[in-house]
């Protein structure tokens, strides 16, 4: 169906741009760590206002009050969560994956490539987006929480202390 009513499109328009306003608003209020794709976790809370804005302007089944508590519960349920864990480091293992170690001075450990399923071209891509070429000049490669790739180089990890609480790094 290309068209149903003026009204329809009317009430997207209202409906919309005030169901904005309120993202934005609840957004404000909760915080830079509420988009932040720390973790899967956030992510899920990411996709799930989108998806929840996305029903708030497209289903005329849900009010616009309704929408936004969605809104404002979710961001909620994403401040308790990580207020949570950071309070609590034995509840962070529930919600966050831990960093991995995948390369070390420049050799790859295996079993953690294998547990991971990440591939040495990821790595080796990972590698080539620093600018490096070799594999030899690199000190370390952690696959992080948010499932990106750090890439140190062998020059820059000085007593490695930012590898501490990543899995496999300490041998």
């Amino acid at each position: 169906m290309w068209f149903d009513s003026w009204s329809d499109l009317g009430r997207v328009l209202a409906v919309g741009a005030s169901a904005y306003v309120a993202l934005v608003v609840v957004l404000r209020f909760s915080g830079k760590r509420t988009l932040a794709k720390l973790n899967a976790f956030d992510l899920v809370v990411t996709v799930a206002l989108g998806s929840t804005l996305a029903t708030i302007l497209l289903s005329a089944d849900v009010s616009w009050v309704e929408g936004v508590v969605a809104l404002a519960l979710l961001a909620a349920l994403q401040f308790v969560i990580a207020w949570v864990t950071v309070r609590w480091p034995a509840f962070r293992g529930v919600v966050t994956a831990e960093p991995t170690l995948l390369l070390r001075d420049g050799r790859p450990v295996p079993e953690a490539l294998r547990e991971q399923r990440v591939s040495m071209e990821e790595i080796r891509q990972a590698v080539r987006a620093t600018g490096s070429g070799d594999l030899s000049s690199i000190g370390a490669v952690v696959l992080e929480s948010d499932g990106s790739l750090s890439v140190i180089s062998a020059g820059k990890m000085g007593d490695a202390s930012s590898l501490e609480g990543v899995r496999r790094a300490d041998g």
